[in-house]
């Protein structure tokens, strides 16, 4: 596996040409379907960035299963894999859960993708879905048909409390009270249960923000890991609980109402939407997708061991 040092020579060596270097950058990344053989390593921000030197979380692990194979975005961090793997394996035994259903991570070299997120792009980001792991080990076919379920009561912002449960409650709590984890990101109506529901103990709702979408899975996204130069974190949380002004803004019709058009002039052409570009990237990006494949097994790399990360919390007494 080549070290970070070599990653000047490949740029020197590997540069793209101009052409390249202006084309779409989701179809340069999207392309891959191996990572770089390179020292692993997140290189610049969640929606700008690109991954060195992925893994790939197993297709069927113990407590868990990944979903939407066809996308070949079963790739990231290893410190996100362990999560992911130790997070599914405390849920089965603490938490209610047969196991956990992982959506999106990342593309094997990360980067903007063909469809989809504007992040997970860094091999930090990944989606869990809110609808429990069955018992039977999903087909290849069912993993590309099965779809997630919303936990909203249906034309509300609020959630059906017959399908958002106690054991999601303690799953996002268990999630949002590890160290390493940035942000998780989830519908206003589910960040308003977990309000709710979560008594005195509440320093863990910091982490949980309201976004738009998020009501079949949330997404759980990760710190810079030590070690990453070229890494960029997001700003924190703002203090508090999040459970204020901010979330009744969120519960609101101002988020969801459409801005009124503008009055166009009839004689201007309309602007194309700018797409993200290689070389908007960070420099190293360009060393990344230019790097040789590591070996893959038939689709997909045969991951090395990671090292677990601090054992997840039990779930602690929930106060009414």
């Amino acid at each position: 596996m080549i070290a970070v040092s070599a990653l000047s020579t490949l740029l020197a060596v590997g540069a793209s040409s101009p052409a390249k270097a202006q084309a779409p950058a989701k179809q340069l990344f999207g392309k891959k379907v191996a990572p770089a053989n390179l020292q692993t390593r997140s290189i610049g921000s969640y929606a700008k960035g690109c991954l060195a030197g992925g893994r790939a979380l197993e297709i069927d692990g113990p407590a868990w299963q990944a979903m939407r194979l066809s996308r070949n975005r079963n790739w990231g961090h290893p410190v996100l894999l362990s999560f992911l793997e130790k997070l599914a394996v405390d849920a089965k035994a603490y938490d209610g859960w047969n196991g956990l259903l992982i959506g999106d991570i990342a593309q094997p070299r990360g980067g903007p993708m063909i469809t989809g997120h504007a992040s997970h792009q860094i091999g930090l980001d990944a989606d869990i879905w809110l609808r429990p792991m069955p018992k039977q080990r999903f087909s290849k076919a069912e993993r590309e048909s099965v779809s997630a379920i919303s936990m909203l009561k249906k034309g509300t912002r609020a959630v059906d409390p017959n399908k958002f449960t106690m054991a999601h409650f303690r799953l996002i709590k268990r999630a949002a009270s590890t160290p390493g984890v940035a942000r998780i990101f989830v519908h206003p109506g589910i960040k308003k249960a977990l309000c709710d529901r979560a008594g005195s103990d509440r320093d863990w709702l910091r982490q949980i923000r309201p976004w738009y979408g998020h009501h079949y899975h949330f997404h759980v996204r990760m710190k810079c890991p030590p070690g990453n130069p070229g890494c960029t974190n997001q700003a924190p949380p703002p203090p508090g609980d999040g459970c204020g002004k901010a979330l009744a803004w969120w519960l609101s019709d101002a988020p969801w109402t459409p801005k009124k058009p503008s009055k166009k002039d009839p004689n201007k052409k309309p602007k194309k939407k700018r797409q993200v570009t290689l070389a908007d990237l960070p420099q190293a990006c360009t060393a990344v997708l230019n790097a040789e494949p590591m070996q893959v097994a038939g689709a997909r790399y045969v991951p090395e061991p990671v090292r677990a990360i601090t054992a997840l919390p039990r779930s602690r007494p929930l106060q009414r």
